[in-house]
């Protein structure tokens, strides 16, 4: 059947629509609408603005009707009175037509007076696009005009209605002006950070959040210094087996940006990995000192001298018992998935490495100290993993009596003869009661009298305080770990938990003399927060680091011959001359002295090696495996700290050098340093 509309559309000429009509159709939207308002329901305001809208159209219907112009005007100006104030300017701004006064309306009692700028909105033949309909008839709205649908689609409604009867009469059909969208949050911009892997450069910038300050914390120890043989022959140190700057220097580099240097400490980026050092052969030797001396990749003129020492391994049958305290921060700055959360899963592996005759127990700390878990045994484990998930944080951070609670839980349950140790597990913020480095040093010391040692677990990044951890650490007889991930917990808590937890010396120190016949200068690459007074290594009252069963400890000095010309100390004009030396030493190079106690020890024994040609090789690619790798990442370590000597060396040769020493790699250490390698020059040269 035919549309009735359709036939009065195709009549020629259209009849002209009478003013009765006109009145007729907008007396019946009017009584619509206000029927529409009257039942709405309201979450404010009172029932007294329909009623004075209804009127208001009344007055207003016969000049509507004789004044075409006025006609979508009035529809929207009666509407737009219903809503506040700031709708009011928003709806008049887009509703008024052109050619068209402004209309008056009866101003609102206790309402604002806003100044509203005429913008003129065009008539437009074609529809609106598909989002501003969307606008217009309410659905998916954009945000600011969301709380305006009810106003909107009563408008459209009206809009409809009147375009319908003016198509009747042959007018030309009118669009609602569109709802204009809503502009975008303006948002700083910054590059996206590099992938991983070169090939993937992004194309396109993201909208990133600001990035928030690091509140991390790092001793500031100055690179070591060349040293001129004639004038400073002796080089002393304490091993360093912690691990903790690697893992914090990968952390960085894997978020996208270039390690701190001050958190670049790079002898414990060299020991972290595992290198198969010749082991001494019985429990009455505890290590044994391997030297090899090989050409300086980066600088033609020097030489590198590697003092490599290897832990005897105890088989974990021959470990003693072991009493652990786990002093955990529960502070509030360990609510975050990499802290607490992270913590507790750390301690579960743990827990499952450990013998029936071990102990545990839990003291957490955060406002004050509290014990959650008195001396437990191994075995009843699901008693010690139940304590660990209850864990929850808040609270400030009260680190020292923490620390007195520990120490009073591992002298109650003290294993004569075997191992009493505290497990420190915290971001490193001691902000409430003894907060001063030296004070908890001195606490520390004091407590490892008693043959009660103390190892760190750091967690977090943003707050971490790295230097009171290594002072904590060095002063208790222990280890400092960065734990980043669950991979890195499983490495140092259960792959390496004897040489973290079972120590075969304690107080191991290393002197170095050099030949100044055969040398002129040398430097210690790294072991800048471990170094000595000469004095100090036949003082056995002064403290120096613990060497765990099966641990592994490399140092590396580059020295220069006697006579190179990349020397950088000229001869001294008015010294005295260097005596003549016994023929039987001229061909040394360097004597190495270590000194060491035995875990339950109070007096120090000494192991010497004499260096000498026999201990070099003529080219680096004759080199053992390990060595090569090891001088891969001394040169990684140096260059992220800022090392003058590396500037020019190139990151392409440190990761030619580490692919071809990669070697045997069980657990994939050695592969992720490579992948470092590469983010690093990436990130480099951005």
């Amino acid at each position: 059947m035919t549309d009735e509309f359709d036939q009065l559309g195709n009549l020629a000429p259209a009849p002209r629509a009478s003013s009765s009509a006109r009145a007729r159709a907008l007396a019946a939207a009017m009584q619509a609408f206000d029927e529409t308002e009257k039942n709405a329901a309201r979450s404010k305001g009172s029932s007294w603005w329909p009623r004075q809208s209804s009127v208001l159209n009344r007055i207003w219907s016969t000049r509507m009707v004789t004044q075409h112009r006025y006609l979508a005007g009035s529809a929207l100006a009666t509407m737009l009175i219903i809503p506040t104030a700031a709708l009011l300017t928003f709806e008049l701004t887009r509703g008024n037509l052109p050619n068209s006064g402004q209309v008056a309306l009866p101003q609102v009692l206790d309402a604002p007076k806003p100044t509203v700028e005429r913008v003129p909105v065009p008539l437009v033949e074609k529809p609106a696009e598909p989002r501003q309909q969307e606008a217009v008839r309410g659905s998916d709205a954009a945000p600011s005009v969301q709380s305006s649908r009810q106003s909107d689609f009563a408008a459209s409604d009206i809009a409809r209605l009147l375009n319908k009867q003016e198509a009747s009469g042959g007018a030309a059909k009118r669009s609602v002006a569109p709802v204009p969208a809503a502009p975008p949050p303006v948002m700083a911009e910054r590059p996206v950070p590099l992938a991983a892997n070169p090939r993937y450069a992004p194309t396109e910038r993201e909208v990133l959040p600001p990035l928030e300050e690091s509140r991390d914390r790092f001793a500031n120890a100055d690179t070591n210094p060349v040293k001129s043989v004639a004038t400073d022959p002796v080089s002393t140190f304490s091993v360093d087996v912690d691990t903790a700057s690697y893992a914090f220097v990968r952390r960085s580099l894997l978020e996208g940006h270039l390690p701190d240097p001050d958190s670049v400490r790079v002898e414990e980026m060299i020991n972290y990995f595992p290198y198969d050092w010749p082991r001494p052969q019985t429990v009455d030797e505890p290590f044994r000192t391997t030297v090899t001396v090989t050409p300086t990749p980066w600088n033609s003129g020097t030489r590198l001298m590697h003092v490599a020492i290897k832990g005897y391994e105890a088989a974990p049958a021959a470990q003693p018992a072991a009493n652990l305290v786990f002093l955990i921060d529960v502070s509030g700055s360990m609510n975050a998935p990499d802290r607490l959360p992270l913590l507790k899963s750390a301690f579960r592996l743990l827990v499952g490495k450990l013998k029936p005759e071990d102990k545990v127990s839990i003291v957490t700390y955060a406002g004050n100290a509290g014990t959650v878990l008195e001396p437990t045994s191994a075995r009843e484990r699901d008693k010690i993993l139940a304590a660990i998930d209850n864990l929850r944080p808040g609270g400030s951070t009260a680190g020292a009596e923490g620390i007195d609670a520990a120490y009073r839980l591992a002298r109650q349950a003290f294993i004569q003869g075997g191992v009493n140790r505290v497990m420190l597990a915290t971001d490193g913020d001691f902000n409430v009661g003894v907060s001063s480095d030296e004070e908890l040093k001195r606490i520390i010391e004091q407590r490892r009298k008693d043959g009660i040692f103390l190892s760190v677990l750091g967690f977090g990044k943003g707050n971490l305080n790295d230097s009171l951890m290594q002072t904590l650490a060095q002063n208790g007889n222990g280890t400092a770990v960065y734990i980043d991930t669950l991979a890195e917990a499983q490495k140092a808590l259960v792959d390496e938990a004897g040489s973290t937890l079972f120590p075969i010396a304690k107080d191991v120190k290393i002197q170095v003399e050099f030949n100044p016949q055969q040398i002129g200068e040398y430097r210690l690459v790294g072991y800048e927060t471990r170094a000595l007074k000469r004095e100090d290594f036949n003082n056995d009252r002064v403290d120096a680091g613990d060497i765990g069963s099966g641990h592994a400890v490399t140092a590396i000095y580059e020295v220069t011959p006697k006579g190179s010309a990349s020397a950088l100390n000229d001869p001294l004009r008015y010294g005295p001359a260097a005596p003549s030396a016994p023929v039987a030493v001229s061909d040394e190079m360097a004597f190495v002295k270590i000194r060491y106690k035995q875990p339950d020890g109070d007096t120090s024994k000494l192991i010497t090696t004499p260096v000498t040609e026999m201990n070099a090789v003529r080219d680096l690619s004759a080199a053992p495996q390990d060595v090569r790798f090891a001088t891969a990442v001394a040169a990684f370590g140096q260059k992220l700290r800022g090392t003058d000597a590396l500037d020019a060396y190139p990151y392409r040769l440190i990761l030619d050098m580490a692919r071809n020493a990669r070697g045997e790699d069980a657990f994939g250490y050695r592969g992720g340093f490579l992948d470092l390698v590469r983010l690093a020059e990436t990130l480099d040269r951005r």
